[in-house]
């Protein structure tokens, strides 16, 4: 790829085209959304701009250069996912993705296509280290968005995906028999068989928590996924989101990420939106298509992104569960948005220092930092 803008270079630009453009109306009298001055662009999660191919490319690299070289764009951002869904490194999709309670990678997908008005997706889907494509199949082999469990097992067996019997590496099952054993402690030593479901989700959560805080696992895995979304050149617009779903999740438990609203939504005429984090509490809003919708009203990505997440925080602040002990939001929810313009942003329930997402533009790729309500130290 070409040069690489740092942030403060990033920012000089977008104050230099932001001058010369009509401003849309904000929801909250804050900066623009970061402008790319290309009108091709990819946008997405931090890991899209993190794991390399043989080629020495990110995820966000190899779509960037399929747009170019004239490739479907949902095709580009099916490529960009396949690094994480394909490696043992990324244990929040695909192969190596922490498992359910019981030890079992399930894993969901959603895509959508902007110029074909279409969308497919998968859910609880297990053996298919790439989801992702199946979702693609489901969006262009039947008349359905969703398919689920063995149901969507045995279509992408019948559509020539291979299907394996275990998606756990040795890390990733490792991870899980040390979260199962400190769980089982937390029970009185009683044996995981002998935990109602109620105790395992409650007390589970805390100790995944707890092993983030260890280093243990990663705290930004612990709800898993990837969203890229990307823009080519004739303005076309498809976005991807792929996950293993919340670590040690109860069983058969389907988060937001499958869902057409909720863990993606877009319009070819307006822009798309995908989410990353606490998939219950964006099932709530159906963010991504609030944001999508917000957009079309004429506010910048980030001001229909920062929208979305203080929807989600009056909703959620009355909740003492919801809560830290400054009384703020506990839980993350992220944003990743771009427009019709060429405009994008990324934004976060909690940001602060490493909490950042992923642009790739002429300008080369780069990890940007998040715009947050609340900052960590």
């Amino acid at each position: 790829m070409t040069k690489k803008m740092n942030r403060r270079e990033v920012l000089a630009t977008a104050a230099t085209v932001a001058a010369a453009s009509t401003v849309a109306t904000k929801a909250f009298g804050q900066a623009p959304a970061v402008m790319s001055g290309h009108r091709q662009l990819v946008v997405g999660a931090h890991n899209g701009n993190r794991l390399k191919n043989e080629n020495g490319e990110t995820g966000v690299e190899i779509a960037f250069r399929m747009m170019s070289e004239g490739a479907d764009v949902l095709d580009a951002t099916i490529a960009c996912n396949n690094l994480p869904e394909n490696s043992i490194e990324d244990s929040s999709v695909g192969y190596g993705g922490l498992p359910d309670a019981n030890g079992d990678v399930t894993l969901d997908a959603c895509c959508m296509h902007g110029p074909l008005k279409r969308a497919g997706g998968v859910a609880f889907i297990q053996g298919v280290r790439a989801p992702s494509h199946v979702a693609k199949d489901v969006m262009m082999k039947t008349n359905h968005h969703l398919l689920a469990g063995q149901g969507a097992t045995d279509f992408a067996r019948a559509n020539g995906h291979k299907i394996e019997g275990d998606l756990n590496s040795e890390r990733s099952f490792k991870r899980y028999l040390e979260w199962k054993e400190r769980v089982e402690r937390e029970g009185d030593n009683r044996t995981f068989a002998e935990l109602d479901l109620d105790f395992i989700e409650k007390k589970g959560f805390e100790v995944a928590y707890q092993m983030a805080k260890e280093g243990r696992i990663d705290i930004e895995h612990i709800h898993g996924t990837i969203n890229t979304n990307a823009m080519n050149i004739k303005g076309d617009i498809c976005g991807n989101t792929t996950t293993s779903g919340r670590s040690f999740k109860v069983p058969g438990r389907v988060g937001d990420s499958p869902i057409l609203g909720a863990g993606l939504y877009l319009d070819n005429d307006v822009g798309a939106a995908g989410s990353t984090g606490l998939g219950e509490m964006n099932l709530y809003h159906l963010c991504s298509y609030l944001i999508v919708e917000k957009m079309r009203d004429g506010m910048h990505p980030k001001d229909a992104g920062m929208y979305a997440l203080n929807r989600v925080k009056d909703m959620a602040l009355p909740n003492p569960g919801y809560r830290n002990e400054k009384g703020e939001i506990a839980f993350n929810l992220q944003f990743y948005i771009l427009n019709k313009q060429g405009q994008y942003a990324g934004v976060a329930m909690r940001g602060g220092e490493g909490r950042f997402y992923s642009v790739c533009t002429d300008n080369g790729a780069e990890h940007v930092l998040m715009d947050a309500i609340y900052t960590d130290s």
